[in-house]
């Protein structure tokens, strides 16, 4: 099944191109450690997912790309074009000469209205193109205007035109120092949309992948190219093709599906966060070994600590001991600032993957009391390796772990909200400050529904 991809705003943009650079590279990488028919394989299930072929031959991404300048949308066609490896569709782009001012309102309440029946045919394009749909992956920042506003309501359109397939939003947290001052302002209207009309929120922190790339990459200057390609590796790692239960050769069909249906358990929770080990520089790959039992030591610790990356690990944290009263059980996970999960899915690339011990992960005292383990855990497994990695894991979690980040955006809006900083900006294009309450209200929800599991 295929997924189309929606690439919204400057940040979707460039992200977009980074996974599907990924996505082509990592397929066609003769190094995975696995026969070449099981390669040919793996290469058709990536294909079939993310590309379509054109008459020459040349693959060409399932994606639309929409902005409201041109400048990034043409840099991101040139540079897949230039690849000569893949390239995105000639009429799969939309923009304009006016960008949205970083104004979520904007986004949300002129050009997309405005725009919403070019848009949604070329989005209808590009699914007529599939044999058969698993849905919509959205890529966009929550921070701007054209990527938020447009963003969400592109999202609520997919909702309603595609009701039968899912809609998965890749969302780019911004850092907590601030690009835009209104940037809490727009994060909150935008998830709170999402919300409404989102099977689930993958979200990305902007900060954490910065220390990824300054501590686990050893990058000096780093650039919002280095800061994609990390999110790209993350994302990929996710994405390619794994096992089905059925074993070698049969691969998962629905990537979509089958993510909701381990990970999104309830609607009231659908915040997925992604941690991958190991992370580093290809100069330090090439002379690293590791073994299973040491990733997923780590891999377990970082989940439990609420860790983004190895390096840095709280080791002192512990999961709360099972059979203690609810009341002590709560004060202990609050003093330790226990992470406590949902569901989790590990997806382990590469050798030896047979022997990984996973036992760890179905722990009863790591998950909330209404899920059982054997339902809130699974494994996603496959012997060929990823991008390069000898041995590599990924761990989607939907856990506390955006409960600080959400209430302290939330905060920070709710403070200029209160002396109306700003608000006029969004009114005088029709959002009211009714809307403003209500996302305040189903996101201080959401901060009260995860922090009580």
């Amino acid at each position: 099944m295929s997924i189309v991809t929606v690439q919204l705003g400057q940040c979707g943009n460039q992200i977009g191109f980074e996974v599907f650079n990924t996505l082509f590279s990592d397929s066609h990488d003769f190094q995975g450690l696995c026969s070449k028919k099981e390669n040919e394989a793996y290469q058709a299930s990536c294909q079939e997912r993310f590309f379509r072929e054109e008459e020459n031959g040349v693959p060409v991404a399932r994606a639309v790309l929409i902005d409201m300048e041109p400048k990034v949308i043409n840099q991101t066609l040139t540079k897949a074009s230039q690849s000569g490896r893949w390239k995105y569709g000639q009429h799969a782009c939309f923009c304009q000469k006016q960008g949205s001012g970083n104004n979520w309102a904007y986004g949300y309440s002129v050009h997309g209205p405005r725009h919403e029946e070019s848009i949604m045919n070329l989005i209808q394009k590009e699914v007529e193109k599939c044999d058969s749909l698993s849905g919509f992956f959205i890529i966009m920042s929550i921070a701007g205007g054209t990527g938020s506003g447009l963003g969400a309501f592109i999202t609520q359109d997919l909702q309603d035109q595609y009701s039968n397939s899912l809609r998965m939003n890749q969302i780019i947290w911004p850092y907590g120092t601030g690009e835009v001052i209104v940037q809490n302002y727009n994060s909150i209207m935008t998830l709170s949309h999402l919300y409404r009309s989102s099977d689930a929120l993958l979200v990305h922190e902007n900060d954490a992948v910065h220390k990824i790339c300054a501590k686990l990459m050893n990058i000096k200057q780093i650039s919002f190219s280095d800061i994609n390609q990390v999110l790209a590796h993350q994302l990929g790692s996710v994405f390619q093709p794994t096992y089905s239960e059925e074993g070698a050769f049969h691969y998962r069909r629905n990537p979509l599906g089958d993510l909701m249906e381990n990970l999104v358990p309830h609607p009231e929770f659908k915040m997925l966060g992604i941690r991958n080990i190991p992370q580093m520089s290809e100069n330090s790959l090439a002379y690293s070994t590791f073994t299973w039992t040491g990733l997923l030591k780590h891999l377990r610790q970082m989940l439990i600590s609420n860790a983004k990356m190895e390096e840095g690990i709280d080791w002192q944290v512990r999961p709360p001991i099972s059979g203690l009263p609810a009341i002590g059980k709560m004060s202990l996970k609050k003093e330790l600032h226990f992470n406590t999960s949902i569901a989790n899915l590990v997806i382990l690339r590469g050798k030896e993957v047979q022997n990984a011990d996973l036992e760890g992960f179905k722990d009863p005292a790591l998950y909330t009391s209404w899920l059982q383990p054997d339902i809130a855990f699974n494994v996603w497994k496959i012997q060929r390796a990823f991008n390069r990695y000898e041995k590599s894991a990924a761990l989607v979690s939907n856990s506390q772990f955006l409960v600080k980040p959400l209430d302290m955006i939330v905060g920070k809006a709710w403070n200029m909200f209160a002396s109306k900083a700003y608000v006029h900006q969004y009114t005088k294009f029709g959002i009211e400050e009714e809307d403003f309450l209500d996302s305040f209200t189903l996101l201080e929800q959401v901060v009260s529904s995860y922090s009580n599991i």
